[in-house]
């Protein structure tokens, strides 16, 4: 088992050599993998899909983005996958985690590429005497900077 995501992530198993893969008949999202350095064995991502019945996907190698994935291994007998079946999960679920799979690690070999970034005016300001502001920046990652400083002011209006 491998985990994927923000947070704690969703539980995929694998991952598997996909020259051997032979794909069950359930709908999942799907990581297309590989090692740039064997010698830490953490795997990178280099797509993400979905499927409605993973045995109708044109796997192993016919997949169109399959020579991308060979590319970025550097062999065939280098590309993994990793599945995870949604329990419940429809096709907009499994679309869900596709996107925020991308925003987390950005796959050279999806074509469209979406982004973990919020702006302020999504969420607006607000007060209450059983909560704080966030505590988060407009980055991933990044600590809100105190009221009144530049990045605040920034935040503070819509673009």
């Amino acid at each position: 088992m491998i985990r994927l995501g923000s947070l704690a992530g969703y539980p995929f198993e694998g991952p598997r050599v996909l020259a051997g893969f032979t794909a069950p008949a359930v709908p999942a999202v799907y990581a297309i993998l590989y090692l740039p350095d064997p010698a830490k064995q953490q795997f990178a991502v280099t797509y993400v899909g979905h499927s409605e019945d993973l045995s109708q996907e044109p796997f192993p190698f016919r997949h169109p983005r399959s020579p991308c994935w060979i590319e970025r291994a550097g062999s065939k007998w280098k590309v993994h996958i990793a599945t995870y079946e949604v329990p419940g999960g429809l096709a907009s679920h499994r679309e869900l985690i596709v996107q925020e799979l991308c925003a987390v690690y950005h796959p050279s070999c999806n074509e469209q590429q979406f982004d973990q970034a919020w702006q302020e005016h999504w969420i607006g300001s607000y007060q209450a005497p059983t909560t704080a502001p966030l505590s988060t920046g407009r980055t991933p990652g990044q600590v809100r900077d105190e009221p009144g400083s530049p990045e605040a002011a920034v935040g503070d209006q819509p673009s």
